[in-house]
């Protein structure tokens, strides 16, 4: 059974999905790669951090590191300092040598195409996955919730949630599967050239005309 509220919202996100189509038609990953490894690097080297620059690392990053095997025979310490600009460091360093070796190993140097194979990789949780799925394969089973995407589904009276799975979930509830993939880019270019998380006057904003009671709500980002 289909609640008023879920029917409102449902109506509110088909606004959103038509607006968001009419001013960011061509929305699509900003990240730098050239091949399905590379890309699953710089979304792993992104969290927390800017895609600008991430970009501005991986420029070099890509230049040292060509193969994946280059990554598997990397030492820790010096991959550190490689990727040191983009935050986290350790964690990322780790996480991203351990997934060159399961790569190699376990899915014979190719990135696993379901959801399921990708989540065993170290540092992918959903958003990577979404990522990168969508983008390597073009495989859809969800909606990447980034900084952005959460700030604006909250501000939006789309979720009553904070945590990115649950306003994942609660996204794919309102929209249309065909408007997944583009739907997180789409937001992200809207969070970062119309609506930024600092407080502003946003009254005038496209989707606050939609729903103005986004002009008076600030999440936490």
């Amino acid at each position: 059974m289909i609640t008023k509220q879920l029917k409102t919202r449902k109506l509110r996100a088909r606004k959103i999905i038509a607006a968001l189509k009419k001013l960011f038609p061509k929305a699509g990953i900003a990240l730098n790669y050239r091949n399905n490894w590379e890309l699953l690097v710089a979304v792993e080297l992104s969290a927390q951090c800017t895609d600008k620059k991430v970009n501005e690392v991986t420029k070099g990053l890509f230049r040292k590191y060509r193969t994946l095997d280059d990554y598997v025979k990397a030492k820790p310490s010096e991959f550190e300092q490689d990727i040191r600009a983009t935050g986290f460091y350790h964690n990322k360093a780790k996480n991203i040598l351990a997934a060159a070796k399961i790569i190699k190993e376990k899915f014979h140097g190719k990135i696993p195409r379901t959801m399921e194979e990708i989540l065993t990789i170290p540092g992918v949780a959903r958003k990577t996955a979404n990522v990168v799925l969508g983008n390597a394969y073009g495989v859809v089973e969800g909606i990447a919730v980034d900084t952005h995407v959460r700030r604006l589904a909250m501000k939006l009276g789309l979720t009553d949630h904070d945590d990115p799975v649950k306003i994942e979930r609660d996204l794919m509830e309102l929209f249309p599967k065909k408007d997944w993939f583009l739907l997180t880019y789409q937001l992200i270019e809207y969070g970062r050239h119309i609506c930024p998380a600092r407080p502003h006057d946003c009254v005038d904003h496209p989707l606050t005309k939609i729903y103005p009671k986004a002009a008076n709500i600030w999440p936490k980002h």
